[in-house]
């Protein structure tokens, strides 16, 4: 009996050893098979099932975003837009005054990206966060279009270009604060997760989707500014009727369209997981070196812990920032614990090196985002200064016809646009078919260095017109010069744009590890929110120090009494300084390098088996 129950158990075991071996050869075979089927960048669909090609992603789901960016575009500009001007005519501020409140909440709106490229990276994933967010964007311009029609506009028929409305008292102003906050939290927490969220549908390691992938963040730039470019004429005009109410509820048919086409999308969305807290991952490894002060730290990272890392590819040890390499060294009391059956290191005691390495990536680019922030600065005078200046110009450009001083930015836009575009379909196959050879494109870096030269031009270029407005003044606050003598100035500031922006984006997109990919276009976005709050205190300070003694200042109520020309030679001389500044840290900047994705794989694959 019992040699009957061996042998079946014997037969049982060498069947079960067979059938193992069987349906891995099936499983190999029809891995094979699908090779082409399932993306290989890891991502995966709504289910949680590994996506596939076919039926997810590409340009059908990446269509999708470059809309919903659009329209989520022209529904905030078209309350950012005539900030200043809503800010003069209806809550009765100064010009300086109006400048301030428009560059703080331009910088907290920037702030806000890191927010929501936290919760993007950590826990909602890049789509939760994106239909969160724009929905707190529609309420936001709900309440503000609520507000002002029933009781911002008073006497009624005011808010026009010179007919300014009875001062609202603290509770209507805070009304209008709260309002245009939650604008700043709904659409500064989403551009990064959404960026990621289009860039995600063009798997890295197909070529053809990838190049796809490159394209993406110049034509998401492009759809932001034709959203934008809709806003600053259309609705621009419309405001500068005195007709707001009218002008931000159509802000917020826009954000609830922007919001339809992002659900319009949900079955057909590639997604990453979340890979956890990266504040917590940097708190352990400061903690880790803090433990292990007095530890010595071996030459070129030999011995150091690297453990498995199911959510992101694996980083190289780098010798740079070498006092963060304790924090993979191993103690007796780590050795201990890791040679214990079934324990796992403490990651406050024991991080890997690809977690000491991702906190060398960040260390690495602080210095290029902190360069990129005087640049920006330039960008938020466009929005504000620029417009001041477009107010006290001649804008009629015919009998009837008065030209918005805000819708001027459409040439900003424009020309960003146009570059952007010609750049790759006309200006690269021009070359190649004078000169007869591929042209040698420009880095990131070299095409964010370019573009802070020519925001220097931008900055004088105003300077000069601001010199010809003063000129031609009148008795009263303007001047009989033409607007359309700004022209320039936005097209170099567009130009400007064109090259920054987009390799800023690229550039930190590229740089940052696989689990902090929204953290690092939320990095490049909110550099201009420093240069947003920079660009505030450098307009306090300037009046501080001019205004006294009985000045006006430079930046006065009545710019005709003012030097705003020599405020924007300030600011190219800044930027010059700062573009010195930004050579110097990309010389000495050392790129990322990861694992491949099909090493990981094949790691993966020998674990299974």
């Amino acid at each position: 009996m019992v040699s009957v129950i061996y042998s079946i158990y014997y037969y049982n075991l060498k069947f079960s050893k067979f059938a193992i071996k069987f349906h891995i050869l099936i499983y190999d075979m029809q891995e094979t098979g699908n090779a082409d089927t399932y993306t290989k960048d890891g991502t995966i669909d709504i289910y949680g099932k590994p996506a596939m090609k076919e039926k997810t992603g590409r340009w059908r789901a990446g269509s999708l975003v470059l809309v919903t960016e659009g329209l989520a575009a022209l529904a905030f500009t078209g309350v950012e837009v005539n900030m200043v001007l809503f800010a003069k005519t209806v809550l009765g501020q100064s010009n300086a005054d109006a400048a301030n409140t428009f560059s703080t909440w331009m910088g907290t709106l920037n702030m806000c990206t890191l927010f929501g490229a936290f919760l993007s990276d950590s826990y909602l994933g890049r789509y939760l966060t994106c239909v969160v967010f724009q929905g707190v964007l529609v309420i936001g311009l709900v309440l503000l279009s609520l507000s002002t029609q029933e009781f911002m506009l008073e006497p009624k028929g005011c808010g026009k270009i010179g007919d300014l409305c009875n001062k609202p008292s603290q509770a209507k102003v805070a009304s209008f604060y709260i309002s245009i906050y939650l604008l700043a939290l709904g659409s500064g927490a989403i551009e990064p997760a959404l960026a990621t969220l289009g860039a995600d549908q063009f798997d890295e390691e197909d070529s053809d989707e990838n190049k796809s992938k490159t394209a993406f963040f110049s034509y998401y730039y492009v759809a932001l500014n034709i959203g934008s470019l809709i806003a600053e004429t259309v609705l621009a005009y419309i405001e500068n009727l005195g007709k707001w109410v009218l002008a931000f509820w159509v802000s917020t048919l826009c954000g609830v369209l922007a919001l339809g086409f992002l659900l319009s999308g949900t079955c057909r969305y590639r997604h990453y997981k979340p890979c956890g807290n990266p504040i917590s991952r940097f708190c352990q490894v400061v903690v880790s070196c803090v433990r292990k002060f007095e530890v010595n730290v071996p030459l070129n990272g030999e011995g150091l812990y690297e453990g498995e890392n199911e959510c992101a590819r694996t980083i190289p040890h780098t010798n740079d920032f070498k006092y963060l390499d304790r924090a993979a060294v191993m103690i007796n009391s780590d050795k201990i614990l890791l040679s214990t059956k079934g324990q796992s290191s403490n990651p406050w005691h024991l991080c890997t090196v690809t977690q000491v390495e991702e906190v060398k990536c960040v260390l690495r680019l602080l210095p290029i985002w902190f360069c990129t922030t005087v640049a920006s600065m330039v960008f938020v005078q466009v929005l504000s200064l620029f417009v001041e200046q477009g107010s006290a110009m001649n804008t009629k450009i015919s009998k009837n016809f008065h030209i918005a001083p805000a819708s001027m930015t459409a040439f900003d836009i424009i020309s960003t646009s146009t570059f952007i575009i010609s750049y790759e379909k006309i200006i690269v196959p021009l070359y190649i078919k004078l000169v007869k050879k591929e042209p040698k494109i420009p880095s990131e870096l070299q095409r964010i260095g370019i573009g802070m030269g020519i925001s220097v031009i931008s900055m004088v270029a105003a300077g000069l017109v601001e010199q010809f407005r003063l000129r031609y003044a009148d008795e009263g606050e303007t001047s009989d010069l033409s607007i359309l003598w700004q022209i320039p100035q936005y097209v170099l500031v567009g130009v400007s744009e064109a090259f920054i922006y987009v390799a800023q984006w690229e550039f930190f997109a590229s740089q940052i590890p696989d689990g902090l990919k929204s953290l690092g276009l939320g990095l490049s976005m909110s550099s201009s929110a420093l240069g947003s709050f920079l660009c505030t205190i450098i307009v306090a300070v300037v009046m501080k120090f001019t205004s006294k003694n009985g000045e006006k200042g430079w930046i006065p109520a009545n710019l005709n009494e003012g030097h705003m020309d020599r405020f924007f030679f300030l600011s190219a001389v800044l930027v010059a300084f700062d573009l010195v500044l930004f050579v110097t840290c990309a010389h000495r900047f050392k790129c990322i390098k990861q694992e491949k994705r099909d090493q990981v794989k094949e790691t993966s694959d020998s674990t299974l088996i």
